[in-house]
Parts: C-alpha cells; structure tokens; sequence
C-alpha cells in the first residue's frame, strides 16, 4: 500500500502560521515529508484536507499558487506510482521522496514562477510575493492550468497571452503589468542558466501609459480639511490619513500603518519605505501631532497609530482591510466635494508633488512629483538631496493652509 496524503500542522504560538506537510505511507512505514508552505488555520479545512482560498482574502494569490503546486504533486505522485505498478515493480519510500523532490524542481514556468513567490515571502517582501502569485494565477487561467516547459517558451506563447489579456478588457497599464513579471522572472531563469535566452518578449509590448491625473489642487485640500466630520467619524479618520499623508510628503497608508513609536523622536520621524526600503527623515510638525493625538495608540503598543494591533496575528491584512475602508470614505467625501476623479490616499502623494511644483519648489527636490516615467527616477533625485532642503520644502507647503 502506498498512499500520500497533504496534512496540516497548526502553530503552537496562537495566531501564526502553521505547517503544510506530506503524510507518506509505503509499505506500512509512515514518514513526513515537510514542505515552504505557510497558512493559517482558518486557511485549512480538516474534513475535507484542503485548503481553503477566499478569493477577497489578500492571500488568496498566494493559496492558489500552493494549492495548484500540492495538486501537481499529488498528480505526480499517482503517476510514478501507477508505472511501478503496472511494470510490477516495488516502491521505495526513497523512491517516493525522490518523485517528490523532482517536483518542486523549477523546470517549468509555473513551477518557477511559485519558487520565485516562496523566494519574495521568505525575505519578507510580502508585497513582491503578491504581484508575482498574482501574475501566475493570470497566466495559469490562459492556460486553463496546464504548465509549459522553460525550454518551449516562445514568441507566440507570449502573443497568445497578450491577446488573451486584450480580450478581457485589461488596460495597458495591467497587461504590461502582468508581462514585464513574467519578463523579470525569465530573464533570472536565464541567468540561472535554466534555460537558453529565446528573447520570448520581443513581440509584446510592455511600455507604460502615463496615468490620469491624480492630484487635486490646494483649495480642495483646504476644504477637506475644513469639513466638519464630528458625526462621521469612519469619514473623519479617512480626512486625517488622507492629510497625514499629504503633510509627511505623500507617506503611502502602508507606511503610515507600520511606523512605530520609536520611529518618532527627537522631532524627526525616521522610517523605511515598505516598498523600496529606502530611508526618509521629516521634521515633526503641530498639524502632524494633531493628527496622532486623535488616533494614537496605547501605550503597550509598539506602533504609533492605533491601525494595526500588536496582537493581530496578520498585520498585513489588517492594514489593506483599514486601506480599503478609508479609500471607501474618501471616494465618497471626494463625490460631495464635486471631484471629477476618484479620491483615494494615493491622491495624497500626487497632490503634494504637483502643488510643490507649481509654488516654486526646485525640481531637484521633488523630482517633479510623479511627473517622471518611473519612480526610480524620483528615488535617484529624493535620495541624493539634504534632508533639511526638504523638510524646508515641506514646512513652505504646510504654512500655506
């Protein structure tokens, strides 16, 4: 009898992720065969023994990369079994360990593209371990779930998916999006000698439109601040974050919600961007302070906004659930101010850089804003300058509201 079944073992820390395993049962000997993968408990289905993927849950990229990783193994497994089988021939429980570990062998871009999810989750860099989940998942429905070698990439395969992402309505932006992803990991198969460069990309495009306009002009942030949301207060929160953001230099909602206590002292706040870890230092101001004494949190907490809990066992979630709540409430304080376009805390980084821009602020220091292509860009010229010329430039800004 050989049998393989996936099982799970819960954390025994409450609130962290357990572990995914291999039960293996050959000729009545039972081994457990560990595997990367991390989920929550309420991610696990014991009845059933499978996993459970919300398709609203942030993780749901990332559940679905695992779950069609286990199947591929689990298929795997049925095959070898099934030729030693027909051929009459005993199975080893090494034999077995073997098939196992050649499928998790990155030879095909499925299988490559989740080595590269597991590589981002394992540095922390939960955010790049979405996008990429979030790509394979696109291209895995392309295929209708069937994986293609990384030797058999081609031009037309690359022609095929573009189309496909054209006839599904996705803006350029998105379809560009999906391909530079799946550029950026074939080119590192390449360097890891995986495969022999076939230039693959050289019939899709990948160019970036300009976005639409995001900011709003200062007497519109004068008139948000200036409304009375003492009865609406899921509105008065989202205000707060939206000018916070504004008054710290568009600090995106992410890094708002992580900043902790000792990130703010003697009048300076000091963090790292989530997203490019670069370092970045602004000078505490009285309307930043105002802000923080509404929503500060307790003192046994560690951050410094009351946003994300010390005790939450995903943080992460808690701050795109908060995210999207107060992107809800500014749409709809933006709709009874009049906007014309969507109100959202990204709104807030635009609006600082185009109004610097207009009053004089030099270019050196706000890179024009986000008039550039990319923002590498704008981190080359934000990196390279004194902190006190932007704080100079910050504190100009503030004192005109």
């Amino acid at each position: 009898m050989v049998s393989l079944k996936l099982k799970f073992r819960p954390s025994i820390v409450e609130g962290k992720q357990g572990t995914l395993y291999y039960q293996l049962i050959c000729n009545r000997r039972v081994r457990q065969l560990a595997t990367d993968f991390r989920i929550f408990a309420d991610e696990w289905d014991p009845q059933s023994e499978q996993i459970i993927i919300n398709a609203s849950s942030p993780r749901a990229g990332y559940l679905e990369s695992v779950a069609w990783t286990v199947k591929h193994c689990l298929e795997r497994f049925r095959s070898v079994v099934g030729e030693y089988t027909f051929d009459g021939r005993p199975i080893s429980v090494e034999r077995v360990v073997e098939v196992l570990k050649s499928t998790s062998d990155a030879n095909t871009l499925f299988e490559y593209m989740e080595q590269t999810v597991r590589h981002y989750q394992r540095l922390g860099q939960l955010r790049t371990g979405e996008t990429y989940a979030a790509t394979l998942s696109s291209f895995r429905r392309f295929r209708g779930g069937v994986d293609v070698a990384l030797g058999d990439i081609d031009c037309t395969l690359f022609e095929d998916y573009e189309g496909y992402l054209k006839r599904r309505g996705l803006s350029p932006n998105t379809r560009t999006f999906y391909l530079k992803h799946l550029r950026t990991a074939y080119r590192r198969a390449v360097e890891e000698e995986l495969v022999v460069d076939r230039k693959p990309f050289r019939r899709v495009s990948t160019a970036t439109e300009r976005t639409a306009k995001r900011a709003i002009p200062l007497q519109l942030i004068r008139r948000l601040k200036q409304m009375d949301c003492s009865d609406l207060p899921a509105f008065g929160f989202a205000r707060d974050m939206f000018l916070f953001s504004f008054y710290t230099r568009g600090m995106s909602f992410v890094d708002i919600a992580y900043l902790q206590k000792k990130n703010l002292k003697d009048g300076v706040l000091s963090y790292r961007r989530k997203k490019t870890n670069q370092q970045l230092t602004i000078r505490w101001e009285p309307c930043m302070q105002e802000i923080l004494d509404r929503y500060a949190a307790d003192s046994s907490s560690p951050y410094l906004f009351a946003i994300i809990s010390a005790k939450t066992r995903n943080p992460r979630r808690q701050y795109q659930n908060t995210q999207s709540r107060i992107n809800r409430s500014l749409k709809q304080l933006g709709e009874m101010m009049g906007l014309s376009l969507p109100l959202t805390m990204y709104c807030a980084r635009h609006s600082w850089a185009s109004i610097a821009r207009d009053r004089g602020v030099p270019i050196s220091v706000i890179s024009q804003g986000m008039g550039h292509d990319s923002e590498k860009t704008t981190r080359i010229y934000l990196a390279s300058l004194r902190t006190e010329v932007i704080d100079r430039a910050n504190r100009k800004i503030l004192s005109l509201l």
